[in-house]
Order: structure tokens, then C-alpha cells, then sequence
């Protein structure tokens, strides 16, 4: 999951996911970055955190980094959050890009339209809820897409 700074949506995207696959009995490793450097090794921005909380998902020990190169070949897929950062990824992976790998996640929700899920950052709690309403809608469909072919425990998605 992968945003600009790592601090609102893909925090929440990565812990929403973490936690259906969870309960889903799936053994997925979710993990979320940022394309920018702002807020490297901090938490999640306090509405993230709290909002999530507010629905049953930590994301509190979670901390920013930055997205790299190398997470190409580390992740069987990564979701973005909008195109700049889809560009962004593209950029940072140079040779290791990987088309197919990367998809900006509200296409699960709207296949082909390239909807961004909006940043919250300047906005008011409100903002948050519909993120994370949105966010939690494309990771339901993402695990009943992938969950479904999976075997339990074997990792794959």
C-alpha cells in the first residue's frame, strides 16, 4: 500500500487489509510506504490512527518509510493510491518496474477508472472516515478476489 508520505491512507490501507486477511485466516504479510521522505519512522497521523481504532483496526506500532526499489521484487502486488504516486512508483523502481505488479487500489472498486483515494491531510476528521470507508470497500473485494484462490497458509496471494 503506497501513498505520498506513509502517514494517512496507506497506513489505513495496510492495516485494513492486515486485519481482514487476518480474520479472513489468510496468511498474508501487508506492509504500507510512502513515495516522498517527509515522515520517515514516525506513526500514522493521529486521525488515521484514530478512525482505524474507531473500527477495530491498530495501526498505532506502525512507522513511515519510504518507499523503495527493492519492494518491486519483495511484494506479489502494490496497490497506490493515486497516479501521482503510481508515476512516483514507476520512477523509484527503475529497472525492477513491474507493470504488472502495481494497481491503484480503488480499481478494485472501479475496474479502469484510475480513481484516486483522496488525501485526507488537510482536512477534518470527516475526511477520514470516507477514506477509510473507501479503503475498506476495495480491501473487501480485494480478499474475496485473491482470499478465494488462496489455500490457508500457504502465503500466496
Amino acid at each position: 500500500m503506497v501513498c505520498l508520505g506513509n502517514i494517512c491512507r496507506s497506513p489505513l490501507a495496510e492495516g485494513i487489509l492486515q486485519h481482514k486477511a487476518d480474520k479472513a485466516g489468510l496468511d498474508w504479510k501487508v506492509d504500507s510506504a510512502g513515495t516522498a521522505h517527509y515522515h520517515i519512522g514516525e506513526a500514522p497521523h493521529m486521525l488515521s490512527q484514530k478512525v482505524a481504532k474507531m473500527n477495530g483496526v491498530d495501526i498505532s506500532s506502525q512507522q513511515c518509510r519510504q518507499f523503495k526499489k527493492e519492494d518491486m521484487l519483495a511484494f506479489e502486488k502494490i496497490y497506490v493510491m493515486d497516479s501521482e504516486n503510481y508515476i512516483n512508483v514507476k520512477h523509484i523502481s527503475r529497472e525492477l518496474w513491474d507493470e504488472n505488479k502495481v494497481e491503484l487500489l480503488l480499481n478494485e472498486l472501479h475496474p479502469g477508472r484510475n480513481m484516486s483515494v483522496p488525501d485526507p491531510w488537510y482536512g477534518t476528521e470527516e475526511g477520514y472516515h470516507k477514506v477509510y470507508k473507501m479503503i475498506s470497500d476495495a480491501c473487501e473485494v480485494i480478499i474475496q478476489k485473491y482470499g478465494a484462490s488462496v489455500t490457508k497458509g500457504n502465503g500466496q496471494h
